[in-house]
Formats: C-alpha cells, structure tokens, sequence
C-alpha cells in the first residue's frame, strides 16, 4: 500500500469513528438484543408568554415588559414494544396538579400511554409564564380579605395561557410518540461544579440564614450539600443522528437574563445544538435544587450580570452534557417501565394566635408593617384558609424507567441532600431524581432545617411551603422501595478489542541518525 493511500485511510477511518461516536453510531454491546428494538420520538412546542402576563417567582405580583428568548415544552418518548414512558420537560416555575392530570388523562386518550407513565417537571424558570399560583375559586371560602390578597397581591395562573398550554403539551406528546423510530441510546453522567452552590448557610449566631451575602463575616459554612452531577440519555436514529437527548442537573434556572426566557436552560439548549444541530430537541429535567442556585455566597468577587450568567451557567452545563454525549456509547437501552406511589401528608397549620396577629397586619399599611414581615403575614391568613379546606395533600413519588436510568418525579422544591439519599439508595446505575414533576406542593426541607439549628425562608408557613417536616423522607423511602421492585437495565458498553493483531510497522522503526 503507498503512503499516500494509507494516510487517507486512517484518516478516513479515523474521521469516520469520530463522527460516529459524536453521532452515537459507536458500535455498542448489546448483549442479547431485545426481539422488539427501543424506539424513541421527540417534539416541541412554544409557550412563550405575553408581554403584560404575570412573572412568577415571588410573593407578590410582578409582569413580564420584555422578551428575551422563547418558552418552550419539549417532549420524549421512548418504547420498548410493550411499554412507553413520555418525559416533558417544561419553561414554567412549576405546575398545577389540575393541569397535570388533565394531560395525562387527553394523553392517554389520544396515545394510550398510561398516567403513571408521563412524567411532565417544570423547570423552575423564574422567568416563565404564569402557569402557576392562585387558581380562579380556589379562595372563594375564605373572608374577604384574604380573598383581596389572594386574587389581587398574589401571582395568579392565567386561565387562557394555561389552556393554551396544557393543549400544546398533550399535542407535543403525542406528535414526539408518532414520531418514534428505532433509536441507539445511551446514558451516562458528567461533572459540572463550577455553577451551582448551597445557598444557606451556618452562622455564628447558631442558626442558618438563606443567602446571607457576599463577605458576611458572621458565615461559618455551606448549611447543606450541592449535587454536580449533569445526567444524559441520547436518542440516536439509524442513520447517527442525534434526535434529542434528557438532560439532569440541579440548580435553581433564576439567572435571569432580562424578559421572558427559558432561564439558563436557553443557553443550555443552544449549547447542545450548536454540536449537534439545530433540530435537536433539549429536554431539561431540573434535579433536587431547592436549596441550590448559581449565586456563590463565599465568592471574594462581582458576580455577573443576569444575561453573563445565564449565558455561564447554561453553557457550562450544556458543553458537559455535550461531552457525555460524546463519549456515549450507543445501543438498546430498554426497557421501559414505571410506577407510582401516592403519600397523604398532613399540612403544618399555624397557631391561632399567630393567625389572629397576622390578620391585623395584612390590614395595615406595608410600609408600617415591613415588606417582610407583611408578606408573611399575608401567606399565614391564606394559609390558614387553605388548611382549613385542605388539611392534608396527596404527594405523588414517581419511578419511571429508561433502562438502566431511573428518573424519580418528586413534586416539590427538594433539598438537594434528598436527591444524593435517593441516589445513594437506588440499586440502578444511574438515578436522575426530578424536581417539580407532576405538581408543586412548596419547598421540602430537610427534618435538620426545621432543628434549632436551621432556619431560612423556605421553613417558614407559607400558603406554598406548609407539608410535615417528615415530608422529604418520606419521599426518599417510597422512591427507593419503588426502584427496588424494578429491574435495571444495561448501559450500552463499545465491545472489547479483538486479539492482538500485530503491532504498526511504520511505527516499531529505530531511528536514523545517517
């Protein structure tokens, strides 16, 4: 063979099992090939906002002026010949329960695919639409003031952006299950520590303070764990390429980059397909972050501004999504299957007396009383209401298998230490635990930040944080004894190399000095 002509083959050949792995055509051992091969299917759609609709992601009203980058739902599908899971990932700060089952149930209808199958999270964008927050009636029991403060100085959902979209989620279902053809998948997992950080913290005082500030010197240490892990499952068609991918990664999306966005998940998504294409469909699955967000409270320096930030964190986050992608091996990653586990909580309601005080001071003047101390008076009164509708709340725990990825759908802000016990107690190779799937039932902290110790805003009685202090571990108990029940699969491994077929003569030559 001449040089020239061996040269052009290994870079021909070396060009082609580059592409093919970034592409996820890697040849994968598969073992024994199931009869009936994973079959995988994606879609989106746009649920961008009006300008003038309300912002959520506080305790009072706030409205969008401006749009920065579009809101979106994007879906996955995948079916191993006798079962299919769905996986919707979607730009909201979190979502209804009502919303939730009314799709699940037109799903269903349209597609088969059963409930406990669907596992739809918000992502927790704080610079979403207004998906979530007091729905129209649901204070209509309670006095007349707290019924002022509810409709009138608290985000509300928007029925008609609401119809909107539950329509357009049950359609992206159903258009990503139509759309499935037999796919190479592959799982892994990558690090990213660079972006999100705990944001309580222990103080000289004894107790933990959320996000205490930059160079308080009264900081001791971080009050609770972060997790770096970035989670991936790739969907590659027969011809290598890449149709979406599920991507895990905890952190609070609150780099608000200015208008309606889709937070850090924007960039996170523009980072994947600037390798992979511009039709890749990017769903983004937020891990246990309720106590984690990108602001680094030990930082020594200036952080960036919202659009620097979101553009950091999304794109590190992506390039190492983009990585494990690229390091994927590809092949069957059935099977699929799911479960569910439903919980009763009891709510904690607040004492009468506090009740009594705080409907004198949600009828006085704001800046009499303090924002802080007004705001919280005002969730203690609606509180209240609440509790005495609804004294206790169903919390769904969903286990929902990709072979050897277990994805747990917890319907809350969890405390990030709750995802790592999931993990740690699940007998699969891979865990993504999901915050915000399936509904929204508050914070959930853990039993340690309700000790004398703790502390924070997100332990305080709100009308959105309120479940039992044993609410997280019970969480952590149903997910594991549901994972236990199943059986994971495989994850896609390149076969072994062959024997040992003789070394490269051109490259066991002594050197030549003459």
């Amino acid at each position: 063979m001449k040089r020239r002509q061996f040269l052009k083959l290994i870079v021909c050949g070396g060009l082609m099992a580059a592409c093919g792995l970034a592409a996820g055509l890697a040849v994968a051992d598969d073992g024994a090939a199931n009869a009936v091969p994973l079959t995988a299917g994606f879609a989106e759609a746009d649920i961008t906002p009006a300008i003038g609709m309300e912002a959520p992601g506080g305790y009072g009203k706030a409205f969008h002026q401006s749009v920065h980058d579009p809101c979106k739902i994007r879906a996955a599908v995948f079916g191993d010949g006798a079962n299919r899971v769905a996986i919707v990932g979607v730009d909201a700060l979190s979502l209804q329960e009502e919303m939730v089952e009314a799709a699940r149930k037109a799903i269903h209808q349209r597609c088969g695919i059963e409930p406990k199958a669907i596992l739809i999270a918000g992502s927790h964008s704080h610079s979403s639409g207004p998906l979530c927050g007091v729905m129209p009636g649901e204070y209509d029991h309670a006095a007349p003031v707290v019924q002022k403060l509810a409709y009138e100085q608290t985000i509300c959902v928007n029925m008609e952006y609401y119809q909107e979209s539950l329509d357009k989620l049950v359609e992206a279902v159903c258009q990503a299950d139509a759309a499935r053809v037999a796919a190479r998948c592959g799982a892994g997992k990558g690090t990213e520590d660079k972006v999100a950080f705990n944001r309580r913290f222990r103080m000289r005082n004894g107790i933990s303070y959320t996000h205490p500030g930059q160079g308080n010197p009264d900081i001791i240490e971080p009050a609770g764990p972060t997790d770096p892990d970035v989670g991936v499952i790739g969907a590659w068609n027969q011809e290598g390429k890449l149709l979406g991918c599920i991507v895990n990664f905890a952190c609070h999306a609150t780099t608000n980059p200015g208008g309606i966005s889709a937070n850090y998940i924007y960039y996170l998504e523009q980072t994947i397909r600037g390798t992979f294409g511009p039709e890749v469909v990017v769903v983004f699955l937020p891990g246990t972050s309720g106590d984690v967000t990108q602001v680094n409270n030990l930082n020594p320096y200036v952080n960036p501004e919202g659009e620097a930030w979101c553009r950091l964190v999304g794109g590190r986050v992506g390039a190492e999504a983009v990585k494990v992608l690229l390091d994927m091996a590809a092949g069957d990653l059935g099977p699929v299957s799911a479960d569910q586990t439903v919980l009763d909580i009891v709510r904690r309601a607040p004492d009468a007396e506090r009740v009594k005080q705080a409907f004198e001071m949600v009828q006085k003047d704001i800046a009499e009383v303090g924002h802080t101390d007004w705001t919280f008076a005002k969730e203690t009164v609606m509180l209240d209401a609440i509790v005495q509708k609804q004294p206790r709340v169903p919390v769904e725990v969903q286990a929902l298998q990709v072979g050897p990825v277990l994805l747990v759908g917890l319907p809350a802000e969890v405390f990030c230490q709750f995802g790592l016990d999931i993990k740690a107690g699940s007998n699969f190779p891979l865990t993504f635990p999901v915050s915000l799937a399936n509904a929204c039932v508050g914070y959930i902290p853990t039993e340690e930040a309700f000790g004398e110790h703790g502390g924070g805003y997100e332990t305080r009685l709100t009308s959105y944080t309120n479940l039992d202090i044993t609410a997280g571990r019970q969480m952590v108990e149903a997910a594991i004894a549901m994972a236990r029940k199943m059986t994971p699969g495989t994850i896609p491994t390149l076969p072994p190399h062959g024997p040992f077929g003789g070394a490269w003569t051109y490259g066991n030559l002594p050197p030549q000095l003459h």
